[in-house]
């Protein structure tokens, strides 16, 4: 049984996610007292919110990370599964490198927290703007290529649903000309344009940091966001994510890819159901399972 480890991003938070399973569990327990010492409060943010700080970027990175990663070591030590792959949808990726023990969860926690202010701060608010666009991912690239300022696809999440970003102004425009070819678009409720060129100063800013990092060889193939392909190589991983901050999530790719690789099983691990379904919708006949809480490590069946 060939298991595919996947790990949220942001927008799969909630107040009090993981505490039960951090309560059962010694490894969780561990892992959310090692986020606390690493960043002090953060436990007490996860456990009673509010939830609007816990929303915040620089919050909610660090705080998915330490969530995701608590599931997943429960998981593992209630078990005793390895999974062949892993991969994490944007700040998941972090995760990801984090279970195959690329990253160990301290740098993991303060990469994060880091990456997070830098997100939020590339972009002035209202200035930046992103859309969820049902149709063709052809017509979308096509008519992002044609628009003047910055919109470009950010996230490739199902085979009909794209996420562009950009410029407030060229995502408007963007999603008039796609809705004038029969295409649907959803303005988002973001706190910055995420993936896409505007993010250029932090994808600079956290550079440093990246390259200062120790990472080790993965324990299994961890799939990057922006070349779709399993990496086993320590030393590409500060390059791989620092142009995930600029580039586009290539998910729809990254799950075809586990799947032609061997999978059997994709298990989502932390808060959510988020990837669950995108993964149905991009192989309808997928078997999927959840790890987000106690209940779901205690009695975890395969």
């Amino acid at each position: 049984m060939r298991i595919a480890a996947l790990f949220p991003g942001q927008g799969s938070h909630s107040v009090g996610m993981g505490v039960d399973i951090a309560a059962a569990f010694p490894p969780a327990g561990e892992t959310y007292a090692t986020a606390d010492a690493t960043l002090p409060g953060l436990r007490a943010l996860i456990e009673q919110g509010p939830p609007e700080d816990l929303t915040l970027t620089a919050n909610q990175q660090p705080a998915l990370v330490a969530a995701s990663v608590a599931a997943y070591r429960a998981w593992a030590a209630h078990t005793g599964l390895t999974p062949a792959f892993a991969a994490g949808h944007s700040l998941g990726e972090y995760s990801a490198l984090v279970a195959a023990g690329a990253l160990d969860l301290v740098d993991a926690l303060r990469l994060t927290r880091q990456r997070g202010e830098l997100m939020q701060a590339a972009v002035p608010v209202g200035v930046g703007a992103m859309s969820a666009i049902m149709g063709d991912p052809a017509v979308v690239q096509e008519v992002c290529a044609s628009m003047t300022g910055t919109v470009q696809p950010a996230n490739f999440n199902a085979p009909t649903q794209t996420v562009i970003s950009g410029e407030k102004g060229a995502v408007e425009a963007a999603g008039a000309e796609l809705k004038s070819r029969g295409l649907k678009a959803i303005a988002l409720k973001v706190s910055a344009p995420f993936h896409c060129a505007l993010m250029q100063p932090a994808q600079d800013g956290l550079t440093p940091a990246l390259n200062a990092a120790t990472f080790h060889v993965p324990a299994f193939p961890v799939y990057a966001n922006v070349t779709a392909q399993p990496n086993t190589a320590a030393a590409a991983l500060p390059n791989l994510l620092a142009r995930q901050i600029t580039g586009a999530v290539r998910w729809v790719e990254t799950i075809h890819a586990l799947h032609a690789a061997g999978t059997d099983v994709f298990i989502e691990f932390g808060p959510g159901t988020v990837l669950t379904g995108l993964v149905k919708r991009i192989l309808p006949d997928a078997r999927t399972l959840n790890v987000g809480t106690a209940a779901q490590v205690q009695d975890f069946v395969l």
